[in-house]
């Protein structure tokens, strides 16, 4: 198999045409490399409202309801009451995760047809039947083995199907719609808001489950996932449609091939359109941080209960208590961003963002540095403090990230939004997957080469805490989008020369008058 950088870092021949080909009347035609522009024009509103954004929270509030529901309750049902493998819902999660590495496809999809919402209320449909299935198929386990094995690989294949198409287009739609000034309340509103679905559903589905049958669990999943979808329509009811009257279609590129609507013909367009948006800096280096940095966030989770157990002695009970302080930590990190952004209006400019980000990878570094500390002086730490400081340090980093993630969509050339969303979601989805393996064989090793469980929790701590500062010099080097930099030079133009643009395959850039018309106007 070829690398990402292989196959993404050259570009086809067969996709590229003279720039002497483009003219303005070209521009105009049914048969231009671009679409027409009376499709690609469209009268946009302004911005998405709070209350507008709320609506699109609750999206990611019922998407968050069937997650946990499949990934933490289901899990729990399989491995206690089934008797299974740990290994066998392990390997499920892994399946949800690997099938988002088509977040891409389905972003560019929803590019290409200008509307976000019918992909979003698609994948929570299919995301919603996912879950019920995968309910049946754990009451399946006891008498059925071999065939509730099989329903449950199908069920958590279309829930990772429906969380990539819905979380794709739902952050694209953000990204398109929201002011640059709100882009950091809105990123914190839709993180939290997910984060309420874990724990309302984790709480109230807990209460339903008792005492617990498959009969119940059955039930149980059926009414989240219906409540889920129903929202979801309701949330999204008209909302698209008031703010595009008319959608925007990405820059799609001429192919000599005899049916154009041919399937070998869409997949040569979303080839080009990916390499294209590869072909950009700031696209390329930001997904090389969204995989580090995601890593680095993920490796932490599944052994920082089992240090608190292994070095300071906690109870089950106890540890819980330390998780929830760490989530408590990060709520408040990304509420804090959320308001100085908002209030400063710093949430505009991506130089900001990015002193967010750097700042919070930072601050999350020092963090595990201080849980290394703690691991050779369990006996007069304060873990506590240390726990709910990475908390918060991570809240700061997350909610920035994402922020900046919305103002590089919205902002990058060619109109691609969901192509770019999707490209950062598979990497992001990739690094979590791994980040959870990754960090328990990390303690695992380091407790085999050294007897001493809290010199390898250091060990293990400290390589941590290198991946974030690793992460924060890739955030140092994204470069602003071409977009902002022209937007830029037409406010300022006289205090400063011009920013040179990006370089970029020139046979894969549109013409100057669409890059202006998609770019600015």
């Amino acid at each position: 198999m070829t690398s990402p950088r292989e196959s993404l870092g050259h570009s086809s021949a067969s996709g590229s045409m003279p720039a002497s080909e483009h003219s303005p009347a070209s521009e105009h035609s049914p048969t231009s490399d671009h679409a027409p522009a009376s499709d690609g024009c469209h009268v946009q509103a302004p911005g998405l409202s709070w209350f507008e954004i709320f609506r699109l929270g609750l999206v990611q509030t019922a998407l968050g309801a069937i997650v946990v529901l499949t990934t933490s309750t289901i899990n729990r049902v399989m491995v206690v009451e089934m008797a299974m493998p740990a290994m066998l819902p392990g390997a499920l999660v892994g399946l949800h995760y690997a099938l988002q590495i088509l977040r891409p496809r389905w972003g560019h999809h929803s590019d290409v047809k200008g509307r976000r919402s019918p992909w979003i209320l698609l994948g929570m449909a299919v995301l919603a039947s996912g879950g019920w299935l995968a309910a049946l198929a754990t009451s399946m386990l006891e008498t059925q083995q071999g065939l509730g094995i099989m329903l449950a690989t199908l069920a958590f294949s279309m829930i990772g199907l429906g969380v990539g198409a819905s979380g794709t287009s739902l952050l694209a739609l953000l990204a398109k719609s929201v002011t640059p000034a709100r882009r950091p309340a809105a990123a914190t509103i839709v993180w939290v808001m997910m984060i309420m679905g874990f724990v309302l559903t984790a709480a109230t589905a807990g209460h339903f489950l008792d005492p617990y049958s498959n009969e119940r669990l059955v039930k149980v999943s059926g009414a989240v996932s219906l409540i889920a979808f129903a929202l979801s329509v309701i949330a999204l009811y008209g909302l698209e449609s008031k703010h595009h009257t008319k959608g925007v279609r990405a820059f799609q590129p001429k192919l000599s091939t005899p049916d154009p609507e041919s399937r070998p013909a869409e997949d040569a367009r979303f080839w080009l359109a990916l390499r294209s948006v590869w072909a950009e800096a700031a696209s390329r280096r930001f997904t090389v941080f969204v995989f580090i940095s995601m890593l680095a966030y993920s490796a932490q989770d599944l052994i920082l209960e089992p240090f608190a157990g292994a070095v300071f002695a906690m109870t089950p009970g106890q540890s819980t208590q330390l998780a929830g302080m760490q989530h408590g930590g990060v709520l408040i990190g990304m509420i804090f961003v959320a308001l100085i952004g908002t209030w400063r209006r710093s949430g505009q400019s991506m130089k900001s963002m990015r002193r967010w980000t750097v700042g919070g990878c930072a601050a999350s570094a020092l963090a595990l540095l201080s849980l290394t500390a703690a691991s050779m002086h369990a006996s007069s730490w304060p873990l506590q403090l240390s726990v709910i400081a990475l908390g918060i340090a991570n809240g700061v980093f997350a909610v920035a990230a994402i922020g900046s993630m919305m103002t590089l969509a919205g902002e990058g050339q060619h109109n691609q939004e969901g192509l770019r969303m999707g490209l950062w979601g598979a990497a992001q989805a990739i690094a979590f997957g791994l980040g959870g393996f990754l960090g328990t064989m990390a303690s695992d090793i380091a407790q085999w080469l050294v007897a001493d469980p809290s010199k390898a929790y250091a060990w293990v701590f400290a390589i941590q805490s290198m991946l974030f500062v690793l992460s924060a010099w890739m955030a140092i080097r994204v470069p602003a989008p071409e977009g902002l930099q022209l937007r830029a030079e037409s406010h300022d133009s006289t205090v400063r020369p011009s920013t040179p643009p990006l370089k970029m395959d020139r046979r894969l850039e549109p013409p100057r008058e669409q890059l202006n018309h998609v770019s600015i106007g």
